[in-house]
């Protein structure tokens, strides 16, 4: 019987250890797997964030340009108007005022620099840029140029245009990035 019991025992010691070590195999498996899961989770989150946070920043630049593009239908109005010193002072005001959504505009347009990507940010920039000859304009207009309203004029279609290629790219860059 000695033999039987110390066989028992050299067993249950096999076992007992089996069974510790394979506790300690799946709880490491156990919080491995956690940690990847964390890890995957706040990749996940950060991106959603960014997504959101570029989201934001090209709504912001679209809505601007649209307050823009108001704006400059109604100097356009006011160029219309035939020449006097009441329409000189009133293309003063609404010079004033677009400097004024400009600089909205061009911190728009930086936000989208920094929120990226590249594409966007090029596009974000080169609709900032689209506004300087509508204030080239109505400079030139208050001034006296006669052909000031001819170069207001002509500044509609790259504006919008630029506006829709920016729009194209914040796009791409929200169903991709």
């Amino acid at each position: 019987m000695g033999d039987s019991t110390w066989w028992t025992l050299a067993i249950a010691a096999v076992t007992g250890g089996t069974a510790v070590l394979a506790s300690w195999v799946s709880s490491r498996g156990a919080t491995r797997a956690a940690r990847i899961q964390a890890e995957s989770t706040a990749r996940a989150q950060r991106a959603e964030r960014l997504r959101e946070s570029r989201r934001t920043a090209y709504l912001d630049l679209i809505e601007q340009a649209h307050r823009m593009g108001e704006l400059f239908w109604e100097i356009s109005a006011v160029l219309r108007l035939p020449r006097s010193q009441a329409r000189t002072a009133t293309l003063g005001e609404l010079r004033d005022r677009e400097v004024a959504e400009y600089l909205r505009i061009r911190r728009c347009a930086r936000v989208v620099e920094l929120e990226g990507p590249a594409p966007a940010a090029a596009a974000a920039l080169a609709l900032q840029k689209a506004t300087g000859p509508f204030h080239a304009a109505v400079t030139a207009e208050i001034a006296g140029d006669a052909d000031g309203s001819d170069a207001f004029d002509a500044g509609y279609r790259p504006f919008w245009a630029a506006l829709e290629t920016f729009v194209d790219a914040a796009r791409e860059a929200h169903q991709y990035g």
